[in-house]
């Protein structure tokens, strides 16, 4: 088991789902320009094959617009499994913050003596 305080360990996890929720934004928003990017792209093709550009190359910018719009789509699943990724976190740190947050006031604010020194091993049993 590592050692780490309550304090760092809600830290963390506020700073991981805040992470986590910046990094799925920035995700989102490549997401809307790859899609603006794929159907520009698109256009770009049939603007080409109106001008009669040999049909390989109409076929190939076809082909890219398709493809970015595919990585727009998976790019946009990504950012959604983040948003519950980010939702998982702030449920775990919730959770943490109800049922442990105020361990360490209740023991300074105990009137028994000795708290402090009782066994970590004690309290893992207890």
């Amino acid at each position: 088991m590592a050692d780490i305080s309550m304090n760092q360990f809600l830290h963390a996890v506020a700073a991981f789902s805040q992470q986590v929720s910046a990094n799925a934004e920035a995700t989102r928003g490549w997401a809307l320009f790859i899609e603006t990017e794929g159907d520009d792209t698109g256009r770009v093709a049939e603007m080409i094959a109106a001008k009669r550009v040999d049909p390989d190359t109409v076929s190939e910018t076809h082909e890219l617009a398709r493809i970015m719009r595919g990585l727009s789509e998976q790019a946009i699943q990504y950012a959604a499994t983040s948003d519950t990724t980010v939702r998982l976190a702030k449920a775990s740190h919730d959770e943490v913050m109800n049922t442990h947050h105020n361990i360490g006031e209740q023991v300074n604010a105990s009137t028994a003596s000795g708290i402090h020194d009782v066994s970590n091993d004690w309290l893992r049993v207890e």
